[in-house]
């Protein structure tokens, strides 16, 4: 074997094992009315399983750079791929909704140390002349993760059963960790300092009971006024966080970079965003089985057309930025998108297949432009010693974003329901939904205008002008 593949042996370990967590994050959407039968509950109550895996990735992100430093990061990387599998097994025997969620937060943090970590081994182990064919590979989960898994979870559900899904995932993940200890070296840092493990408790507890609590309202596993409770507990949680992250020097999630003005559109405006987008793979196979009365493998077919989109923006997006900026970009993207999300409350039954397909794709297009655009943002100010750090802010707030949108979505479709007196979900309960989405894409707009005109013009234009 040639060096410079035995060199990228690594790179490829790792978008395998980012494929698979890229898929598991997509798969089980298609299936959720099959695990709400078998679970006895209503569909609209397992957005808290989504919002349980989206939780345990964004809590334990900010902690995987310290990790890999202490104990290596081969160490971590196994470790995190052994509980990957841990997680896929309980959900493959779960047999409530309580053990199904908790399975699925499992392999949250599962996940949320695999991806880091794994680009991690790649910025150490890679040598400069193979980075951009190893990054290559790392884009490649990325790009096809989402498609894959509304088909993969589709199919299975529709013609095997939906335990399977996550069957698949045992050895594809012993193989990688046995890859992993023949071919990737236990790199670390000596220096990795002591860990804000107040900070750590503090924002872990608030975004759980925060989350949780808007996802359990409805759900029949709690009271409403308890699941209240908690989310009021974690907004208190937040308030002390806000307030000890001030006084410490290097906070876990350190706030002060919200003062920049590229960081804070790109981070908070991004996040009204993606509260108006995140619930879009949620609440469309739901739509297109419970409304329209097609099969999981049929929503699949069409809820992986909006990642098809995403994968063509990928060809356009320098160019459009080039062209117009970032600004303008983000403020005429964000309309757009808004109004893809509404037209999907539109859709009715026996509306044409390929009409469908044509907005889902395009609710994939203009989102996948509007993500490429505020993550090449959000470094423009930043200083290259605090990456890292700005890093983990943001990727805590995007993921917190996703899982807030998928609880409000469908919060909004069970107070529709209750309102139209229907029994079971129809398809005339989830427009509210889409119209209050894209009202969050809207809300974007006003953020992003607080930018300069020229914002990120060095990135834009490579520093041409």
């Amino acid at each position: 074997m040639a060096v410079a593949e035995k060199v990228l042996i690594a790179p490829l370990i790792v978008a395998c094992a980012m494929f698979m967590e890229s898929v598991d994050a997509n798969v089980v959407v298609t299936a959720l009315p099959a695990l709400a039968r078998d679970f006895g509950r209503d569909p609209i109550a397992l957005k808290v399983a989504v919002t349980s895996y989206a939780l345990g990735l964004g809590v334990f992100i900010p902690i995987c750079g310290w990790l890999a430093d202490r104990f290596g990061a081969r160490t971590v990387f196994r470790s995190a791929i052994g509980i990957f599998m841990a997680g896929s097994l309980l959900c493959a025997a779960s047999n409530s909704l309580v053990t199904f969620t908790l399975a699925r937060f499992v392999q949250g943090v599962g996940g949320a140390m695999m991806v880091p970590v794994g680009r991690i081994i790649i910025f150490r182990g890679v040598q400069k002349a193979d980075f951009i064919r190893a990054m290559h590979y790392l884009n490649l989960p990325v790009m096809f993760g989402p498609a894959a898994g509304p088909l993969l979870g589709g199919f299975i559900t529709t013609y095997l059963h939906w335990r399977l899904i996550f069957l698949i995932d045992v050895p594809i993940g012993v193989l990688g960790i046995y890859l992993t200890k023949k071919h990737i070296a236990n790199t670390r840092e000596p220096c990795s300092g002591p860990l804000d493990w107040i900070g750590f408790f503090l924002s872990a507890g608030a975004a759980v009971l925060l989350l949780l609590g808007l996802s359990l309202i409805g759900s029949e596993l709690i009271s409403d006024h308890d699941a209240l409770g908690m989310c009021v507990g974690g907004v208190i949680l937040l308030v002390v966080y806000m307030r000890y992250a001030r006084r410490v020097r290097l906070p876990l999630l350190d706030l002060r970079f919200f003062n920049v003005p590229t960081f804070q559109a790109s981070v908070l405006g991004g996040s009204l965003f993606r509260i108006g987008l995140g619930a879009l793979p949620f609440l469309l196979p739901l739509m297109l089985q419970e409304g329209h009365d097609m099969s999981a493998f049929e929503s699949g077919l069409i809820t992986c057309a909006s990642a098809f989109g995403a994968v063509f923006t990928r060809t356009v997006a320098s160019r459009v930025l080039h062209r117009y900026g970032f600004r303008s970009v983000l403020v005429v993207n964000a309309a757009l998108s808004g109004v893809s999300v509404a037209a999907c409350g539109l859709l009715f039954p026996g509306t044409p297949a390929w009409i469908i397909w044509v907005v889902v794709l395009l609710g994939g297009f203009f989102p996948a432009l509007q993500f490429t655009s505020l993550n090449s943002l959000t470094y423009a100010e930043i200083a290259s010693c605090d990456i890292g750090r700005a890093t983990s802010l943001g990727s805590v707030v995007q993921r917190m974003s996703l899982g807030l949108s998928v609880a409000i979505g469908g919060i909004v479709v069970q107070i529709s329901r209750m309102a139209n007196g229907h029994e079971s979900i129809m398809w005339s309960d989830f427009w509210p939904a889409f119209l209050v989405l894209s009202v969050c894409s809207f809300a974007s707009i006003p953020v992003t205008l607080c930018l300069p005109p020229r914002a990120g013009e060095e990135i834009a234009y490579g520093g041409r002008r």
